[in-house]
């Protein structure tokens, strides 16, 4: 298994199209799609590469920024990302700073469910994502 890795230049449009699937599929979901961030700042670039064809589904989507890496996780609900993240710390053998929102209950806009990651990352994490302003 591996996720399909995308430029970050597209994030907001990755997110876009993600919501226009999860309404032409879903029925009535409060959590279609997740999106997942991931401070991985201390994992080696190798590591990180072993860990995304391993923990991973074809079906997601991978957006980085240096260390920052996000994660859109279709038909996954915020537990079901979280059981990622643990999948992701026991590949790595170390704990892993994380948040995630979920579209539509964060958020009806990819400015919007980027704004609530923002926001979330800072206050479990202190990690500051003002960088996504500018493609949000």
């Amino acid at each position: 298994m591996a996720g399909v890795q995308f430029s970050f230049v597209d994030f907001s449009s990755l997110i876009q199209l993600s919501m226009g699937i999860a309404d032409r599929l879903d029925e009535n979901r409060i959590e279609s799609f997740s999106i997942m961030y991931c401070d991985f700042s201390k994992i080696g670039s190798d590591t990180i590469k072993s860990s995304l064809k391993q923990v991973l589904r074809n079906s997601d989507a991978i957006v980085h920024y240096d260390h920052h890496y996000f994660f859109v996780l279709p038909y996954t609900d915020s537990y079901g990302a979280l059981t990622v993240k643990k999948m992701f710390e026991d590949f790595f053998d170390a704990k892993v700073k994380a948040s995630v929102i979920a579209y539509p209950k964060h958020g009806d806009s990819p400015s919007e469910l980027l704004g609530a990651l923002q926001i979330k990352a800072d206050n479990e994490n202190g990690d500051k994502l003002d960088f996504l302003d500018k493609h949000s």
